[in-house]
């Protein structure tokens, strides 16, 4: 696969998430409990637990053994199961980024493939999926002061890579709230930045593409404690995620009474924010204040 491609759909990571959901539906829908599924395989509760919430990959002997305790008997179903599994074991199109992407960080990027809803915050910085070549070159260079310039350029080749899905066939909604001091800051000098602001005019014009500025008049909000993503998939099976960056790693959550408060702040900020069809004007004013 070439490196200046992102395939449609999810990586290993989302078809392990899928496998396990679809395991743990056929578990509970018999009222069988982990550890009396986890003596079909000859293994703890534990593992059943992990192979549920797609911690592990899959053997085809545990799968088999799995689907026959809980009485899955259609040949469909256990073949369409099979090859979703093997699919998970198949390492992502990122593969020929490893060296530069981390461990962390892969887990988000097959959601982000396999999402049909993106709903981001950011307060710092522009969203990774609408930045410019040479804003991401800045806050590389911001943040990795003495990384050598192969190893920028092969980042910035991923987040290039990343940014097909925005405008591959069937492309996810991108719904994002930028605080208006990400837009503000410097990064790279102005004509980083004009670059950057006329990157967002040109991401307006996306049918799949909203885009709101949160203004500093809005005053204090929700959000304040610090950026986040939603993502929402296609098949019920998955919950919706909130990925939670931090310096040396993330947080990703699904339970439903966690991702309830994170939509509800997202529902929040984007009351305060100036409204969709404002965005252009505002972005007309930040290039004329360069």
């Amino acid at each position: 696969m070439s490196e200046s491609r992102a395939p449609a759909g999810g990586g290993p990571k989302v078809q392990r998430l899928l496998v396990g959901a679809k395991l743990r539906r056929l578990r509970t829908d018999i009222g069988l409990s982990r550890e009396e599924a986890a003596e079909a395989i000859r293994a703890s509760a534990w593992k059943i637990h992990r192979l549920e919430n797609g911690q592990v990959g899959f053997k085809q002997r545990d799968l088999v053994d799995l689907l026959e305790r809980y009485g899955v008997t259609d040949p469909d179903e256990i073949d369409e199961l099979l090859t979703l599994a093997r699919e998970a074991n198949v390492p992502g199109w990122w593969q020929h980024y490893g060296d530069v992407l981390p461990q962390w960080f892969r887990t988000y990027v097959d959601l982000e493939s396999a999402a049909t809803l993106i709903r981001t915050y950011e307060g710092m910085f522009v969203p990774g999926l609408l930045q410019t070549d040479d804003y991401m070159r800045a806050v590389i260079h911001g943040a990795h002061l003495e990384e050598p310039p192969e190893e920028v350029g092969r980042k910035v080749r991923l987040r290039m890579a990343r940014q097909i899905l925005l405008t591959r066939e069937h492309p996810p909604r991108l719904w994002a709230v930028v605080d208006e001091a990400a837009l503000r800051r410097p990064v790279g000098g102005p004509a980083v930045m004009k670059g950057q602001l006329q990157r967002l005019l040109e991401a307006t014009e996306l049918p799949n593409v909203t885009l709101q500025i949160l203004p500093f008049d809005a005053g204090a909000h929700a959000a304040m404690v610090g950026s986040f993503s939603v993502l929402r998939f296609p098949d019920q099976e998955l919950p919706d995620v909130v990925y939670l960056e931090h310096i040396s790693g993330a947080s990703y959550l699904n339970k439903p009474d966690e991702v309830d408060q994170y939509l509800h702040v997202m529902e929040s900020i984007c009351v305060r924010a100036a409204a969709p069809d404002q965005t252009v004007e505002l972005l007309e004013k930040l290039l004329d204040d360069l």
